[in-house]
C-alpha cells in the first residue's frame, strides 16, 4: 500500500539518511590502499576479488532451482533405452501423473488416446514405476506401497500380504483379525505394519514444483532485559514517510484549482502517515498487554500459558475487540521461548477443581505428554486420561479429552496399541 501511494501521490516521499562522506585524507588513504591491493592480486589468478565499480554476480546465479516432479521423471525417461514410439507413450504417461505421484486415468484410456496396444502402455508404465521417487506411477495406494516394498528388497512376505489384502483393516487397527487370517501372531502383524509405515503413501510430495521455502519474519520481538520485557516492533521494512516541503510552498502561491488539488494530496499523505503510526502504536499496546497478562508464559515457558480472550485485551487497551483481532492477524512474535503466532496467546479456559483456570493449550499439552509416556501395550483410553487430569485438578469431561486428542492428531487407544 505504501509503495502504491508513493507512486500515485506526488507530495509523499521517503526519508533517506545520507551516508556520511569520508574526510579528504581518509578518502585518499582508501584510494591508495585499493591500488596496493589491486597490484598484489594482479597475477592472473581468480581470487574472487572484484574492484569497486565492477558488477558482481548475484549469489542466486549459483543457486539452481529445484526441479519439478515431471521434469525429474522426463529426465529419467530420456536416460532409459526406449524406442521413439515407447518414449512418446512414456511422455504421455508422465504428463498424467499428479502432484502426489499417482497415475491419473487407466492404461486402456491411454492406449485409446495414443492409438497403441494396451500391452505397450502397460510395459512403458512398468518402466516408469522403476523411476525415482519409489512408488511413482502407481494407480492406487496398494500398488504404490507394493512397488516400494519390492524395491526395498528387505520386505518380509507378511508385509507384502498385508499390503495386498488388508490395508483397510490396518487403518482400523484390527491386528488380531489380520493375524487370524494370515495364521500368525499379532506381534508379527505389528512388525509388518511398522515396516509399511516407513513407506511413503505420496511419493510425489518430495517435489514442490520449484517453489522456494517461505520463512516467517516476526512482526514483534520481545526480549527480557534486567527482569523486564522490551517490545520491539519490526517495521524496518516500512519506509519513513514525509511530505515534500516544496508542495507546502505551492499551496501558498498556487491558484485556487491547483491549491485544492495539492491540499487533497497533502491530506491523503498525512492520513497515511498517521494510519501507519496508529497501526504501530496499536500493535505495541496489544503486545504490551499480552506480555502483562501472560507474564507466567514469558517467565517460565509454554506450560504456563493462561486463558485469555481478545475482549479482555481490548478492554485493557481501550479499543474494540475486532481491532485486536485485526491487529494480531497473521502476525508473529519472537519470544525468549521461540517464535509464536500472536493468536497462540489467546485460548479458551477450563476450570480447575481448585478454582484456578487453565488454558486449553495447557490441557492439550498435558494430554500429549500422557500419551507419550503411556505403556504402548496398554495405551490410555480417553476415560483413563480424563481421570488422570481430574486427579491433577483439571475439571474436564471425557468428550472434551476426545476432542482435544483428535485436534492433536492422536489416534484412539485401540489404534495406538502395540502387540
Amino acid at each position: 500500500m505504501v509503495e502504491q501511494e508513493l507512486l500515485e501521490n506526488p507530495v509523499l516521499e521517503t526519508e533517506e539518511k545520507a551516508a556520511a562522506e569520508p574526510a579528504e585524507d581518509e578518502a585518499g588513504d582508501r584510494i591508495r590502499e585499493y591500488f596496493d591491493w589491486a597490484d598484489y592480486f594482479d597475477d592472473g589468478t581468480d581470487t574472487g576479488y572484484s574492484p569497486p565499480g565492477e558488477e558482481k554476480p548475484s549469489f542466486t546465479t549459483f543457486v539452481s532451482a529445484a526441479s519439478t516432479l515431471h521434469e525429474h521423471l522426463e529426465f529419467q525417461l530420456h536416460l532409459t533405452l526406449l524406442d521413439e514410439k515407447a518414449r512418446a507413450v512414456g511422455q504421455y504417461l508422465v504428463g498424467c501423473i499428479d502432484e502426489n505421484g499417482y497415475l491419473c486415468g487407466t492404461v486402456a484410456e491411454a492406449a485409446q488416446n495414443l492409438s497403441v496396444a494396451e500391452e505397450t502402455v502397460a510395459t512403458v508404465l512398468k518402466v516408469i514405476q522403476t523411476f525415482d521417487p519409489p512408488g511413482v506411477g502407481a494407480r492406487d495406494l496398494r500398488e504404490c506401497l507394493l512397488i516400494q516394498a519390492e524395491q526395498r528388497g528387505t520386505a518380509e512376505p507378511l508385509a507384502i500380504a498385508v499390503i495386498d489384502k488388508y490395508l483397510d483393516e490396518v487403518a482400523a487397527g484390527h491386528f488380531k483379525n489380520i493375524a487370524d487370517k494370515l495364521d500368525c501372531t499379532p506381534h508379527d502383524v505389528q512388525r509388518a505394519v511398522d515396516f509399511i509405515r516407513t513407506l511413503d503413501p505420496k511419493p510425489g510430495r518430495a517435489f514442490d514444483g520449484g517453489e522456494q521455502p517461505c520463512y516467517i519474519i516476526p512482526d514483534v520481538t520481545i526480549e527480557r532485559v534486567a527482569g523486564n520485557y522490551v517490545i520491539i516492533i519490526n517495521d524496518h521494512n516500512i519506509p519513513q514517510l514525509t511530505i515534500n516541503p516544496y508542495y507546502r510552498r505551492v499551496v501558498r502561491d498556487a491558484d485556487s484549482e491547483a491549491k485544492k488539488f495539492v491540499e487533497g494530496r497533502i491530506n491523503a499523505a498525512v492520513w497515511l502517515i498517521r494510519s501507519i503510526e496508529q497501526r504501530r502504536r496499536t500493535l505495541y499496546n496489544v503486545v504490551e498487554t499480552i506480555v502483562e497478562l501472560q507474564r507466567d508464559f514469558f517467565d517460565h515457558g509454554p506450560k504456563y500459558l493462561r486463558p485469555l480472550t481478545m475482549k479482555k485485551v481490548a478492554d485493557k487497551v481501550g479499543i474494540h475487540e475486532s481491532t485486536v483481532s485485526r491487529a494480531i492477524a497473521n502476525k508473529y512474535a519472537d519470544t525468549p521461548h521461540g517464535l509464536f503466532s500472536l493468536r497462540a496467546f489467546f485460548s479458551a479456559g477450563l476450570q480447575g477443581t481448585d478454582g484456578e483456570t487453565l488454558s486449553a493449550s495447557t490441557v492439550k499439552r498435558q494430554i500429549k505428554e500422557l500419551v507419550a509416556a503411556e505403556d504402548p501395550v496398554q495405551p490410555l483410553s480417553d476415560q483413563a486420561i480424563t481421570e488422570i487430569l481430574i486427579g491433577r485438578g483439571v475439571a474436564v469431561s471425557r468428550r472434551t479429552v476426545a476432542k482435544y486428542r483428535e485436534e492433536l492428531n492422536i489416534l484412539s487407544s485401540s489404534k495406538r496399541r502395540r502387540y
